[in-house]
């Protein structure tokens, strides 16, 4: 018996177990494969305070050391069903049977792939899915970023915006984002390269080119980097499971304390609504192990 179960140990779940223990919570942390999430498969991260520049994985190797002394992580545990029982929680992993008094939802999210040669092979060594995060790196050279939406448009901006010759590709004739964003792609002159598809990435230590069909033709580019911006799918299954409220592509809505539409579960991180960085991520898991902790030594305050 816990008084709070947190899902998911990337930055969000780790910083959740730090600050629940702290708080005087007992508390575990179970992750369905290895600690670390998206952030452990960033080549570098510049952007994190207190680090000038650090790999994902080494990042994320010391904020697992740290949350281990104050509390456990189980490992390869992933939860196949969430209930309410007596007031409280029953969390069924593979493994074991946990109860708690809370839940938090820390369970991030996946990026979707283009799933074409190259891609696996190259990625953090040009092939990227976050321009704030790895964008510095092409300043004055030249990237193609996939994708329609506003996404897509989004990090084609701000890589324009820093000094990357940026270009789009996008598999249908028309794109999806706002009408804005378009406006302000087409003024800065970011071309785009309607009904065309990536079907390899081409490059042997790093990447060099891609290779994209257009009606039926193929076609080489050469590039400097890819910037592949289809989407994320949250892993929102526990969310399905308690009922939360969601918006309309599965992120979990949270109000300012990380409190979820249903009383003692909260949700941090990547599996929420919101902007999508480490640093984030970090602040709302320590603000819903807090939040959790006034809940429950306040129950007649919690919503």
């Amino acid at each position: 018996m816990y008084d709070v179960v947190i899902v998911g140990a990337g930055a969000a779940g780790l910083t959740a177990g730090i600050y629940s223990s702290r708080s005087g919570l007992s508390s575990i942390v179970l992750e369905r494969g290895v600690p670390g999430g998206q952030a452990g498969e960033a080549p570098l991260v510049e952007n994190y305070p207190g680090f000038e520049s650090i790999s994902g994985v080494e990042l994320m190797e010391k904020m697992k050391a740290h949350c281990l002394k104050h509390t456990e992580i189980k490992e390869g545990e992933e939860v196949l069903k969430v209930k309410t029982l007596g007031g409280k929680f029953e969390i069924r992993s593979e493994k074991e049977t946990y109860e708690s008094r809370a839940i938090i939802i820390a369970t991030g999210a996946r990026y979707r792939k283009l799933n074409v040669k190259g891609e696996k092979e190259l990625l953090g060594k040009g092939v990227s899915h976050c321009a704030t995060c790895d964008g510095f790196f092409f300043k004055d050279r030249d990237v193609v970023v996939v994708g329609g939406g506003n996404r897509a448009l989004s990090e084609a901006l701000y890589l324009n915006s820093i000094g990357v010759k940026t270009r789009i590709i996008h598999r249908r004739d028309e794109l999806r984002a706002d009408r804005l964003l378009q406006e302000s792609a087409f003024s800065r002159g970011i071309k785009v390269l309607y009904n065309s598809q990536v079907k390899e990435i081409g490059g042997k230590e790093k990447v060099e080119g891609v290779i994209i069909t257009k009606e039926g033709k193929e076609e080489e580019m050469p590039c400097d980097g890819i910037f592949v911006s289809i989407g994320e799918k949250p892993n929102n299954e526990i969310a399905r499971l308690l009922e939360l409220e969601m918006d309309n592509r599965g992120y979990i809505k949270v109000g300012g304390a990380q409190r979820t539409s249903r009383k003692y579960v909260y949700g941090a991180g990547d599996v929420t609504t919101g902007i999508k960085q480490i640093v984030i991520a970090c602040a709302q898991g320590a603000v819903a192990a807090l939040s959790a902790y006034i809940d429950l030594e306040n129950p007649y305050w919690a919503h």
